[in-house]
């Protein structure tokens, strides 16, 4: 079960640096711990803290009003590197429910889907234009709506982007795989039983 996800309008941050690898959103120490006490902590942990666990006040996530924001708008080829699931856990533990960026890995933008974060490709430039008006207006709110598969800007501009149709009915439903598979149990046996009527040498 993911959270269920259909339109989010809320406070983005602005993220500039290219080939972010996810060893910088999560450092792979932070891997052994449990899921369950929440990996929203150790997001971009060695650039967020100093040595002494200290908030670094230049890094975005420790200023306001980008503290609390749940989109982020990165650069190119984001979260490249090694195919940690624990760096969508960070994203979605501490609160950020979408990514906008030019360019994911592969693996990344997967985790993404089944872990009911949104990782929304858009233009380079169109991603480059977001990032400086965020920059200077900070408390920019973008809208991403999966509904209709576009991100909205404030003036309502919109921009589509395209998530795979199977991945995009399981987030709008709040379900993961296994989820979706249970909720067809009815179709599922259903189709058992005709199907043992009509070839009983299979069922038998």
């Amino acid at each position: 079960m993911t959270t269920r996800f259909t339109r989010l309008t809320a406070v983005a941050l602005a993220y500039e640096p290219i080939n972010v690898d996810t060893d910088q959103i999560i450092p792979a120490r932070f891997l052994k711990f449990p899921r369950s006490e929440g990996y929203g902590r150790f997001l971009f942990h060695d650039l967020r803290f100093a040595d002494d666990g200290s908030e670094l006040p230049d890094f975005v996530l420790n200023r306001e009003p980008f503290r609390h924001a749940q989109i982020l708008v990165g650069n190119d080829n984001f979260a490249c590197g090694s195919s940690r699931e624990g760096a969508v856990y960070a994203f979605a533990d501490h609160g950020i429910r979408a990514l906008i960026a030019p360019s994911f890995s592969d693996i990344f933008f997967n985790n993404c889907l089944k872990n009911g974060v949104v990782p929304a490709r858009l233009p380079a430039p169109v991603c480059a234009r977001l990032r400086k008006m965020i920059a200077e207006k900070p408390g920019t709110q973008l809208t991403v709506d999966l509904e209709a598969s576009q991100v909205v800007e404030p003036d309502g501009a919109t921009h589509a982007f395209t998530i795979d149709a199977f991945f995009r009915e399981m987030m709008l439903a709040g379900v993961d795989e296994i989820g979706f598979t249970r909720g067809l149990i009815a179709e599922i046996e259903g189709f058992e039983k005709s199907y043992s009527r009509e070839a009983p040498w299979v069922a038998g």
